[in-house]
This record gives structure tokens, sequence and C-alpha cells, in this order.
């Protein structure tokens, strides 16, 4: 069964005309409200809406068994179950809970019939609703709005509006609905200029993560009545939870998927939790509140996992609970932390943390995880730093099975390139110890008409296409795809082995070369030197009489070191350190002077150059001292000795240098520090020679000839 896509479902007249139907009521609240907050009032309504429609049909059984329960005296704790049973329509699975009713003697034509009481009569409406769809409200914020509306008198103008629409299951579908809020909060967030792709993800990217991430269990997941659990920690709409469900539906009409979910935005977490609702699934599974300090399932694991946490946003507010469970060890943030402005990969620890362990001997448990990334965390940070660290640790653990790298300008709220990592603790037999990388760049096709930056979509063909490719794991797999207007073979799959991605970054040093001579711009310098300044400086009371004595004789002290050092020969030129401080110490002595150590750095650091033809610096060993400016580094492979690598590449190019043997990997204890980087593009790079420069000396012309005509027009 193929699912609609948001291009095709925007082209449909029923579903295009909903969106608009409800987006123009937003001018409704124009002036009380502005634009950022519109979406306080429609969403909500939209919510409420939907569920007076579901509802429609046993209303008055409802009302009836209400009456008949309370005239026999039953608590409402008691009565709620007995109530959403009676509320669920005739074709709602019996597997299902069903958790909706509403008791008040409202509806929408009612509210609509009585335009006095409008506030009070929507007040008890909502009232009237089942405890866990009354959570839902309470986290919209609802009450304050009505209150607001009302007294600018647009309530009843907005709820007579919403009267009109039918939401109803038989017109609009649970797919169809997600898909209607996310266009609102589209256009509500652009109408805002805020992002909302932090609020969900095109439904063509979940269902590839859902295909491959259910591909490797197909088999296991047709099995009578097998219950999985799925989790996604940066849920926003729902839509990931909502797609996984329908896959395994699909597959597997006698399977159910428990879906857990926690967001932090409460309109988001607001429409996930009414959706869940609406389908029966346990709305105290989607949990408000940020995933980083605030774990909604402390010590809970799941089959499935699946995210698009929003890109590079920054964790400096929960920054103290991170770096507090990261400093003590034994909890999520173990392998490191990110830059403080880039979130992401905070995400897949958390994610990894609740992986199921993998029982060998009955070869089931462990966890499958589907994460959308931008490039940065599969390159940004050195060896050593918390993000090549915590890349060190997927792959060393043999847990990144996958990373497919999708079409830009899929997202709503940005056109950058992004990428689907698969990250897995059970890794069948055939991967283990490998990463797949597949290029799935050119599987789009464009869209009629953009949403936001979102120019591009993935076709169910395409999805097949790609999971189909997943699968084979082959390498130098290729398609003939369409790239730039014309038909190439282009390479889609590569198989890497783990250690590949990996290497030693080493300090190669080199020595320090000085010579010195005696110049102004020398001594000008030393006159700028912090050593040379402080013999000015007294550690006694500021204007004290003790002060000023030891500033005077601190300046009498800096212009006898500088008549000593004029009395050196200034066309000498010392190609040897330990010579000119020979020298140095000599006139000195004859001044019956004493230069305290930071005062004579300064001098070799102002009069001293560097010079490839002086003589080696050495230290008080006699070991050559290393050069910081001429400081290189060289990643070297894994699988490379460090030593012979060196020997091979380095020392044929540079004689004098050597391995800096003190900077050591903090884990190994070997030298130079171990990174990770997973460099996508590269290795799918096919280099194009540029254009020859007669065809673009041909192109110029026509252009030139093009704006002489244009011009005349003008000017005619």
């Amino acid at each position: 069964m193929n699912t609609p896509d948001m291009g095709r479902l925007m082209e449909n007249n029923g579903f295009g005309s909903k969106v608009s139907f409800i987006w123009s009521v937003a001018d409704l609240i124009r002036g009380p409200y502005k634009p950022n907050q519109y979406g306080r009032v429609i969403l909500p309504l939209t919510v409420l809406r939907r569920m007076d429609c579901l509802l429609s049909a046993t209303r008055e059984k409802v009302l009836d068994k209400a009456e008949e329960l309370k005239r026999k005296g039953m608590s409402p704790q008691a009565i709620e179950p007995i109530l959403n049973r009676t509320a669920a329509p005739s074709d709602w699975p019996k597997d299902r809970p069903f958790l909706i009713h509403n008791t008040s003697k409202f509806d929408f034509e009612r509210l609509k019939a009585d335009p006095n009481h409008i506030a009070r009569n929507l007040a008890h409406f909502i009232k009237g609703f089942s405890s866990k769809a009354r959570e839902i409200f309470e986290q919209f914020g609802f009450t304050e709005q009505i209150e607001k509306l009302d007294k600018a008198n647009r309530l009843y103008l907005v709820v007579a509006k919403f009267a009109e629409i039918d939401l109803h299951p038989d017109s609009v579908s649970n797919t169809e609905m997600g898909y209607i809020f996310e266009e609102l909060i589209r256009k509500f967030s652009e109408a805002a200029n805020e992002t909302a792709g932090d609020h969900f993800t095109p439904r063509e990217v979940i269902r590839l993560m859902v295909n491959i991430l259910f591909d490797p269990d197909d088999e296991a997941l047709r099995k009578r009545g097998i219950v999985r659990t799925l989790l996604d920690p940066a849920c926003g709409t729902g839509g990931m939870l909502s797609v996984a469900e329908e896959h395994l539906g699909q597959l597997n009409r006698d399977a159910r998927l428990e879906v857990f979910g926690q967001d932090y935005n409460p309109e988001s977490y607001a429409i996930c939790g009414s959706d869940m609702l609406i389908k029966g699934q346990n709305i105290e599974h989607i949990v408000f509140g940020n995933s980083f300090d605030e774990d909604g399932f402390p010590g809970e694991q799941f089959d499935y996992m699946l995210a698009n946490p929003p890109f590079g946003v920054e964790w400096k507010p929960e920054e103290v609970a991170i770096r507090s469970e990261h400093d003590h060890r034994g909890g999520r943030f173990d392998a490191g932390l990110p830059r403080i402005n880039d979130g992401s990969l905070l995400f897949l620890q958390h994610m990894i943390s609740k992986m199921k362990p993998v029982n060998p001997k009955k070869s089931n448990g462990g966890s499958r995880i589907g994460i959308v990334f931008n490039g940065s965390p599969l390159f940004t940070g050195d060896a050593g730093s918390g993000e090549s660290n915590i890349r060190r640790w997927i792959i060393e653990n043999d847990w990144l099975e996958a990373i497919i790298a999708l079409p830009d300008q899929l997202f709503y709220n940005t056109g950058i390139s992004t990428y689907v990592w698969i990250v897995t603790n059970r890794k069948p037999d055939h991967r283990r110890g490998k990463v797949q990388l597949i290029n799935a760049v050119h599987f789009y096709h464009k869209m009629r008409k953009s949403l936001g930056n979102k120019r591009n979509e993935i076709s169910e063909d395409q999805i097949a296409d790609i999971t189909r490719i997943y699968g084979d794991f082959r390498h130098d797999a290729t398609r003939k795809l369409e790239v730039a207007g014309t038909t190439e073979r282009v390479s889609v799959s590569k198989i890497f082995d783990n250690t590949d991605f990996g290497y030693r970054k080493v300090t190669i040093e080199r020595p320090l070369r000085l010579k010195f001579q005696i110049t102004d711009a020398g001594i000008e310098a030393l006159r700028e030197a912090t050593a040379f300044q402080n013999l000015t400086k007294s550690k006694k009371k500021r204007g004290s009489k003790a002060a000023i004595a030891e500033e005077e004789s601190g300046r009498a002290q800096q212009t006898a070191i500088i008549e000593m050092i004029r009395t050196l020969d200034s066309s000498k030129v010392w190609a040897n350190r330990e010579m000119f401080l020979d020298d140095l110490e000599a006139v000195a002595k004859s001044a019956d002077l004493k230069l305290p150590a930071p005062v004579k750095k300064a001098i070799v650091s102002a009069l001293g150059e560097r010079d490839p033809d002086a003589d080696v610096c050495t230290d008080k060993n006699g070991k050559p001292e290393p050069d910081p400016e001429l400081r290189d580094y060289e990643n070297v492979p894994l699988e490379d000795d460090v030593y012979e690598y060196f020997e091979r590449e380095v020392r044929p190019h540079v004689a004098d240098a050597w391995i800096n043997e003190d900077v050591r990997d903090d884990q190994d204890g070997q030298v130079g520090k171990v990174g990770y980087e997973i460099p996508v593009n590269r290795h799918f790079y096919v280099y194009k020679p540029p254009r020859r420069l007669e065809a673009i000396e041909s192109d110029i012309a026509l252009l030139e000839k093009d704006i002489i005509r244009m011009l005349a027009e003008v000017t005619k």
C-alpha cells in the first residue's frame, strides 16, 4: 500500500482545501493575535474539531450511558473506562483501547447555535472530555485563549468557522490528518519566522527510515501476535511514530507496535498526544519534557528508535545536567560531549543507552536506531574531541551499520544535505565489522509546488530502490540515474571496514633554528615585551615612596639593559643561540648586570629570527628544541604503522623532522591521538573536468548578443 506523499496530497483539492480553509480562520484573529501566536488558537481547535467529528456517531449513546451509570452511584474513575468503550467507533480495533469520550451536551453545531454563551459552553465542552483528552488541551493552554478570544469578540466567529469543516476519519484519514497538522505548523512557523522543521519530518523520509529499520526483521515481524516497542525522543507531532505504526500494520495486521515519544514543545506534544489518543495508543507513552535533562523513560529499553533531532541546536540550557552526568560516568554521555552549539550526537548517545542487550544464546534481543543528521556529526571535531570520541565509541563497538546520504531540499526549514544513520547492536554476520555508505542524493523528483525550503521529494519507487540497495549490501553497486539533466551510471553503495574511518593524528616536530642580530627593530620589540615592562612595576602600594623607588629602579635597569645590548657588534650575525647567549652574558657581566630568566627569554625572542641555515637550538639535555611554528600533523590510517608511515611519507621530504612521542592517545596510550570521521561525499565524489574554454567563450558571446538585443529594445 503506497501512502500518498505531501506533494500529491497538496495537489488533491480535498486535502488542499481543508488546509486552506483552516489557515483562513487565522484571518479572523488578526489583531488580537500576532502571526507567531496564531497556532495557539488554530491548532487546538483543529484537534478539538477532529475529536468532535470522531465522537459524532456515538455521542448520544455516551450521554445515555453516563446518566445510567450516575444513577447507579458509580464513581467517576469507574465510569470513565466504560464510557470510553461506549464512545469507540464500531470499526475500532478490539485490541486497542479507545480513551476518548465527552459527556457534555455540546458539539460544534450546538456551540454555534448559542452565540451569547459561547465561552462558557466551549469551556464546558472541553471539561466534558475524558481525562486523557483534557490533558491534551491543558498542554495547549487553550483555556487562556478562550478568555482572550471572547474579550476580543472573536471566539464565536472562530468556532462557527470550524463547525463548517468535516474532519471525520471517513473524510480525512489519520495519515492525511497528520499532513494537515504538519502543513499548518509549517505555515504558522513561516509566518512567525520560526523553525518549522523542529516539529516534523517529511513523511517520505520517515517511510525510508522505517523501511530500512524494519527491513532485516520483515520475517520476524510477520509472526502472529508479535508486539514491538519504538521510541522517538524528539517526537514533534508524532510523524515518525505514526508512519512506523502504519508500516507494521501493512506488514502484519496482527502485529502491534507500542510507540513512545518525548518532546519539549507544548504544542507539538499536544498534537502528538491527540494523534496517539485518537489511534488508541497509550497517551502515557507520550512524555512532555527535554530528553537531555528530563529523561521520560529512565531505565527503559526499546526494540526500535527513530529521531530527527533539531540541527545545530545548542545544549547550553541543559549543560549543567549533561556535564554532571558525563563527569560522574555510568550515564548516557560517557563517550564524549560535542561542542555546545550542536547537541545532535547527544541524542544518539541517549538512544544508544536505551538499546536492548543482545542474547547470543537465543539469537534475539538488541535494538535498531535510525536518526537524521546534517553533515556536521560525520566529520566535525578533531582527533580526541568530543565528536570524534563519540564516533569512535560507536564504530569500535561495531554499532554503525549504514549511513544514507539524502537529496538536498527535502526538509521544510532547510535546503542543506542530510544523512540517515542506522545504528544497531545486532548486526547480522555478513555486516559485522563493516559499514555501508549509500549515495541516495540523486533519488528524488522536483515538486510542482515548493513548501518552504522543500523543493524535492522521494517517490515510493525510489524509497523501494534505496531499501533494496541497503538490503543487497554490495560494494560499488551502481544505478542509472538522472544527474543534472543527463542519465549517468552512478555509484550508490560502498562497503568499508570499521577501521577505514579511523586514523592517528601524529604530531610532527621540526627543530627550532634561530639567528641573532642587534637591530633597532629588535630592541623596540624588547621594549614592548611583557617581561621587560614588568621591571618597572612594583608590588608595593601604588603611589607610595617604596613603590616610586622600585619603579625608578626598574626604569634605570631597563636603560642599562638596552645600553648593554647596544655594546654588542650590530654588524655581527649569530647563527648559534648558545654562542649569542654566551656573548650576552659576557657583556652583562662586564656591565655588572644580572639578567632575570624572563628578561633573558624576552631578549632571545625579540632579537631572534628564524633561519633555516642557522644551527639547531637544543635543550639542556642536548636534544633538538621543536619550533611551534613548524609543527605539523599527519593523519595516519589505523591500519598503518605510525613509524613506517613516517619514514615513507614524511622523512623523504623533511629530513630533520621527528615524531613527538609525548603526544599519546588517552585510551590506548599509543603515539598519536585516535580520531574517526566519515567522509561520505568524498567516497562518492567523481571528478568532472571543467568545460573547454572555447565552449565558455561561445556562451559568453551569445549572452552578449542577448544583452545588446534587449538594450536595443529598451532604447527604441
